[in-house]
């Protein structure tokens, strides 16, 4: 392990682990294997100059306390490494689902929403300061839920939607991710109402079988996924749509596994995150299934999800070629300088030639789609006026 190494070469060195993680492996880091001096859970950081102070005068400083009411709505982060153009903002912190395979109730406790006002300003400040984008962020962000006094009405996640996109009609708004059981009809109106927040929804199934769904404490059934999903496409019809995908959780069968697939076709995702489920040390999965499905089986079913997905995604991008989208420019492509790469407000990312106009990361510009693979839509700037267009979902 790199950190050994430099302990072993600079005992002098501070090494602290930060996170959801601390809490988890403080024993093993700090008694097993001396490997750190500093562990801070992720409800501790104001903590840091204490424990940083203690770590120096030779003692092991830990703090790894989950709090109730800590959302860091006070503190600014600095972004760096950030292209300047999009910024994420945390709104919420925690999760109560409690769904079988996830670690995250133990690791960052139960549900607390941030203050909305210090939300607001948070993303107003960026807008002034040239970011075009902000994304949402919380473990269940449609669970958001502030109560300011009693007389006050309560701030819901819609309405926390709509408050940040009336700042600019120039900033786009985004957030990840939704419970399939907590998105509400407010929220997918709200999103339709509104030109500049994303027509884009990340929508986990985790699984397409109820059976499973019901040892994962998923809440809902495949049925009742697919009416989600029908139910998105009435309000939002333009709407991309992406998922998470577990191959191989506990009892699975290919029964079970060929449900996943046929959620997959209906729901005809832009694109998924697939993973070979892992089991959490004390999550309830661990503590009460056992994780039967062998790892050649569970590889062999991943390797069919990730290859369906490459289908749907393939055929996705297809149908956008010959339409005009406005684009945020987010820098230079990967591969050329003479290219610029954005997104358009289905989250696709488009790849397009500079040629000679002169526009900058940050702006937004029309690029007509003439080309495609399963990952990016290639265009071209279209000469029609930007203006003119304004009121386009898509064209």
């Amino acid at each position: 392990m790199k950190s050994k190494k430099i302990k072993i070469k600079r005992p002098a060195v501070l090494i602290g682990m930060l996170g959801c993680m601390a809490e988890r492996l403080k024993s093993k880091l700090l008694e097993e294997e001396k490997l750190v001096d500093i562990v801070v859970g992720p409800d501790a950081y104001r903590a840091l100059p204490s424990l940083i102070s203690d770590a120096e005068s030779g003692q092991k400083a830990v703090n790894v306390l989950l709090s109730r009411e800590e959302t860091y709505a006070d503190i600014s982060p600095v972004r760096l490494n950030s292209n300047g153009v999009s910024a994420y903002v945390s709104i919420m912190r925690g999760c109560n689902n409690m769904c079988s395979f996830c670690v995250v109730p133990f690791t960052r406790g139960r549900e607390r929403s941030r203050d909305p006002f210090s939300i607001i300003k948070e993303c107003e400040e960026l807008f002034n300061t040239g970011y075009r984008e902000v994304t949402l962020l919380g473990q269940n962000v449609d669970s958001y839920y502030w109560i300011p006094s009693e007389i006050e009405g309560a701030v819901t996640f819609a309405h926390l939607l709509e408050k940040i996109a009336l700042i600019s009609p120039d900033l786009r708004v985004r957030f990840s991710t939704s419970h399939p059981k907590d998105i509400t009809d407010e929220v997918l109106h709200t999103i339709a109402r509104h030109e500049n927040i994303c027509k884009y929804i990340h929508l986990p199934v985790q699984s397409g079988s109820t059976r499973i769904l019901q040892l994962m404490n998923r809440t809902y059934t495949q049925e009742w996924y697919m009416k989600k999903v029908d139910r998105i496409r009435e309000i939002i019809p333009d709407c991309g749509l992406s998922s998470d995908v577990i191959s191989g959780f506990c009892t699975e069968t290919e029964t079970d596994h060929h449900e996943t697939l046929k959620v997959m076709e209906y729901s005809k995702y832009d694109m998924s995150y697939m993973f070979i489920y892992s089991e959490r040390p004390g999550t309830l999965a661990h503590r009460r299934y056992t994780d039967d499905v062998p790892a050649t089986v569970k590889k062999r079913r991943l390797q069919e999800i990730v290859e369906l997905q490459g289908r749907l995604s393939l055929q996705s991008n297809m149908e956008d070629i010959g339409k005009t989208f406005i684009v945020l420019i987010e820098g230079d492509s990967k591969k050329s300088s003479s290219e610029w790469m954005g997104r358009n407000i289905q989250n696709k990312v488009i790849v397009f030639p500079k040629e000679n106009f002169e526009f900058k990361k940050g702006d937004y510009v029309l690029v007509e789609v003439y080309d495609c693979t399963k990952a990016t839509l290639l265009g071209e700037i279209s000469t029609t006026s930007l203006s003119a267009l304004r009121g386009a979902k898509r064209v």
